[in-house]
Protein backbone atom coordinates (compact mmCIF):
# COMPACT_ATOMS: atom_id res chain seq x y z
CA UNK A 1 0.00 0.00 0.00
CA UNK A 2 1.73 2.84 -0.86
CA UNK A 3 1.65 6.25 1.52
CA UNK A 4 -1.25 8.08 -0.02
CA UNK A 5 -3.54 5.30 -0.02
CA UNK A 6 -2.66 4.95 3.63
CA UNK A 7 -3.60 8.02 4.73
CA UNK A 8 -6.91 7.72 3.02
CA UNK A 9 -7.71 4.55 4.27
CA UNK A 10 -6.90 6.30 7.75
CA UNK A 11 -8.91 8.64 9.99
CA UNK A 12 -8.90 10.08 13.02
CA UNK A 13 -10.79 7.19 15.53
CA UNK A 14 -12.90 7.85 17.72
CA UNK A 15 -13.63 4.33 19.74
CA UNK A 16 -11.22 1.67 19.40
CA UNK A 17 -12.13 -2.12 20.15
CA UNK A 18 -9.51 -3.24 22.63
CA UNK A 19 -7.61 -6.51 20.13
CA UNK A 20 -3.66 -6.15 20.87
CA UNK A 21 -1.54 -4.15 17.86
CA UNK A 22 1.50 -6.90 17.37
CA UNK A 23 4.28 -5.59 19.09
CA UNK A 24 6.65 -6.09 15.66
CA UNK A 25 4.09 -3.31 14.40
CA UNK A 26 4.44 -1.11 17.48
CA UNK A 27 8.54 -1.39 17.03
CA UNK A 28 8.07 -0.25 13.47
CA UNK A 29 5.63 2.85 14.05
CA UNK A 30 8.49 3.93 17.01
CA UNK A 31 11.14 2.98 14.26
CA UNK A 32 10.01 5.42 12.19
CA UNK A 33 9.33 8.25 14.81
CA UNK A 34 13.08 7.78 15.63
CA UNK A 35 14.00 7.96 11.55
CA UNK A 36 12.20 11.26 11.97
CA UNK A 37 14.52 14.07 10.30
CA UNK A 38 14.67 17.06 12.83
CA UNK A 39 16.35 20.29 13.48
CA UNK A 40 20.65 19.73 13.33
CA UNK A 41 19.77 16.03 14.38
CA UNK A 42 19.28 17.02 17.73
CA UNK A 43 16.22 14.73 18.57
CA UNK A 44 15.04 17.11 21.61
CA UNK A 45 12.22 15.15 22.66
CA UNK A 46 11.10 11.28 23.55
CA UNK A 47 8.63 9.05 22.59
CA UNK A 48 7.47 7.01 25.93
CA UNK A 49 5.11 3.57 25.30
CA UNK A 50 2.34 2.71 27.94
CA UNK A 51 0.54 -0.37 27.75
CA UNK A 52 -0.15 -0.47 31.47
CA UNK A 53 -4.20 -0.53 31.77
CA UNK A 54 -3.95 0.47 35.36
CA UNK A 55 -1.88 3.56 34.22
CA UNK A 56 -3.87 4.27 30.66
CA UNK A 57 -6.83 4.39 33.30
CA UNK A 58 -4.90 7.12 35.58
CA UNK A 59 -4.07 8.67 31.93
CA UNK A 60 -7.47 8.64 30.78
CA UNK A 61 -9.40 11.54 32.92
CA UNK A 62 -6.12 13.87 31.92
CA UNK A 63 -7.38 13.35 28.14
CA UNK A 64 -10.73 14.44 29.01
CA UNK A 65 -11.83 11.16 29.10
CA UNK A 66 -11.09 10.10 25.98
CA UNK A 67 -12.06 6.24 25.28
CA UNK A 68 -8.96 5.43 23.06
CA UNK A 69 -6.71 5.78 25.83
CA UNK A 70 -8.02 3.04 27.66
CA UNK A 71 -9.30 1.15 24.73
CA UNK A 72 -5.84 1.29 22.65
CA UNK A 73 -3.16 -1.71 22.78
CA UNK A 74 -0.45 0.69 23.13
CA UNK A 75 -0.28 4.68 23.93
CA UNK A 76 2.80 6.35 22.93
CA UNK A 77 3.48 10.29 24.55
CA UNK A 78 5.76 12.25 22.86
CA UNK A 79 7.29 14.40 25.06
CA UNK A 80 9.63 17.23 24.29
CA UNK A 81 13.14 18.44 26.22
CA UNK A 82 12.17 21.43 28.17
CA UNK A 83 15.82 23.15 27.37
CA UNK A 84 18.48 23.06 24.97
CA UNK A 85 21.97 22.75 27.22
CA UNK A 86 25.79 22.66 26.42
CA UNK A 87 26.04 19.51 27.59
CA UNK A 88 23.10 17.84 25.69
CA UNK A 89 24.05 19.68 22.10
CA UNK A 90 27.81 18.17 22.96
CA UNK A 91 26.10 14.43 23.89
CA UNK A 92 24.97 14.70 20.78
CA UNK A 93 27.80 15.57 17.91
CA UNK A 94 29.98 13.29 20.00
CA UNK A 95 27.88 10.70 19.60
CA UNK A 96 27.69 11.19 15.85
CA UNK A 97 31.07 12.25 15.53
CA UNK A 98 32.20 8.88 16.84
CA UNK A 99 29.42 6.58 15.18
CA UNK A 100 31.13 8.01 12.18
CA UNK A 101 34.86 7.47 13.21
CA UNK A 102 35.31 10.87 12.72
CA UNK A 103 37.73 12.79 15.25
CA UNK A 104 35.40 14.57 17.95
CA UNK A 105 36.41 18.18 16.63
CA UNK A 106 35.27 17.81 13.03
CA UNK A 107 32.03 19.67 13.64
CA UNK A 108 33.31 21.79 16.28
CA UNK A 109 32.46 25.15 13.84
CA UNK A 110 28.50 24.12 13.10
CA UNK A 111 28.29 23.11 16.60
CA UNK A 112 29.67 26.21 18.27
CA UNK A 113 27.31 28.41 15.95
CA UNK A 114 24.35 26.27 17.03
CA UNK A 115 25.19 26.62 20.70
CA UNK A 116 25.35 30.36 20.18
CA UNK A 117 21.87 30.42 18.48
CA UNK A 118 20.32 28.13 20.58
CA UNK A 119 21.60 29.04 24.23
CA UNK A 120 20.97 32.71 23.84
CA UNK A 121 17.14 32.08 23.62
CA UNK A 122 14.89 32.04 26.38
CA UNK A 123 13.69 27.96 27.41
CA UNK A 124 10.02 28.78 26.46
CA UNK A 125 11.36 29.88 22.95
CA UNK A 126 13.69 26.60 22.84
CA UNK A 127 11.14 24.32 24.25
CA UNK A 128 8.39 25.45 21.26
CA UNK A 129 11.75 24.39 19.03
CA UNK A 130 11.85 21.15 20.63
CA UNK A 131 7.96 20.81 20.23
CA UNK A 132 8.06 21.13 16.56
CA UNK A 133 10.61 18.69 16.20
CA UNK A 134 8.28 15.91 18.64
CA UNK A 135 5.54 16.47 15.87
CA UNK A 136 8.03 15.86 12.80
CA UNK A 137 8.51 12.36 14.22
CA UNK A 138 4.56 12.37 15.36
CA UNK A 139 3.51 12.65 11.85
CA UNK A 140 5.95 10.21 10.49
CA UNK A 141 4.57 7.80 13.47
CA UNK A 142 1.02 8.11 12.30
CA UNK A 143 1.78 7.51 8.61
CA UNK A 144 3.79 4.59 9.27
CA UNK A 145 0.98 3.01 11.65
CA UNK A 146 -1.75 3.79 8.51
CA UNK A 147 1.26 1.91 6.20
CA UNK A 148 1.20 -0.94 8.57
CA UNK A 149 -2.73 -0.40 8.71
CA UNK A 150 -2.81 0.25 12.79
CA UNK A 151 -5.19 2.96 13.76
CA UNK A 152 -3.30 6.01 15.35
CA UNK A 153 -5.27 8.63 16.85
CA UNK A 154 -3.51 11.81 17.44
CA UNK A 155 -4.15 14.26 20.46
CA UNK A 156 -3.48 17.28 21.82
CA UNK A 157 -6.48 17.20 23.96
CA UNK A 158 -5.48 16.52 27.30
CA UNK A 159 -4.01 18.43 30.61
CA UNK A 160 -0.45 18.74 30.00
CA UNK A 161 1.06 19.35 33.44
CA UNK A 162 -1.16 16.94 35.24
CA UNK A 163 0.47 14.30 32.68
CA UNK A 164 3.65 15.51 33.29
CA UNK A 165 3.30 14.77 36.89
CA UNK A 166 2.17 11.47 36.69
CA UNK A 167 4.79 10.26 34.54
CA UNK A 168 7.33 11.81 35.97
CA UNK A 169 8.56 13.83 33.01
CA UNK A 170 10.07 16.98 35.05
CA UNK A 171 12.24 14.41 36.60
CA UNK A 172 13.29 13.94 33.23
CA UNK A 173 13.21 17.42 31.67
CA UNK A 174 10.92 16.73 29.48
CA UNK A 175 6.88 18.23 29.04
CA UNK A 176 4.45 16.10 27.02
CA UNK A 177 3.35 17.50 23.78
CA UNK A 178 0.92 14.91 22.17
CA UNK A 179 -0.31 11.52 22.34
CA UNK A 180 -0.67 8.50 19.78
CA UNK A 181 -2.97 5.41 20.97
CA UNK A 182 -2.81 2.72 18.98
CA UNK A 183 -5.39 -0.15 18.70
CA UNK A 184 -7.99 -1.43 16.10
CA UNK A 185 -11.37 0.94 14.65
CA UNK A 186 -14.65 -0.53 16.58
CA UNK A 187 -16.23 -1.00 13.36
CA UNK A 188 -19.66 -1.12 15.24
CA UNK A 189 -19.11 1.60 17.22
CA UNK A 190 -17.10 4.41 15.78
CA UNK A 191 -19.56 6.90 14.56
CA UNK A 192 -16.92 8.36 12.15
CA UNK A 193 -15.98 4.98 10.56
CA UNK A 194 -18.02 4.91 7.32
CA UNK A 195 -17.71 8.95 6.52
CA UNK A 196 -15.94 10.43 3.90
CA UNK A 197 -12.68 12.08 4.58
CA UNK A 198 -12.62 15.50 3.79
CA UNK A 199 -9.87 18.36 3.30
CA UNK A 200 -9.69 21.79 2.27
CA UNK A 201 -10.19 21.38 -1.68
CA UNK A 202 -6.53 20.80 -3.88
CA UNK A 203 -6.80 24.22 -5.93
CA UNK A 204 -7.07 26.10 -2.30
CA UNK A 205 -4.72 24.31 -0.77
CA UNK A 206 -2.30 24.50 -2.92
CA UNK A 207 -0.60 27.87 -3.83
CA UNK A 208 1.21 27.47 -6.91
CA UNK A 209 4.03 30.35 -7.51
CA UNK A 210 5.86 30.57 -10.97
Amino acid sequence: MSTIDALNWRYAVKKMNGQPVEQEQVDKIIAAAHLAPTSSGLQPFRVILITNQELKEKIAPIAYNQSQIIDSSHLLVFAAQEKYTEEGIDKVFDRMNTERGLPLDTTDAYKNQLKATLLSKSDEENFHHAAKQAYLAFGIAIAEAAVLKVDATPMEGFNNAALDELLGLDKKGLKSVTLLPLGHRDENGDWMVNLKKVRTPKDEFLIEIK
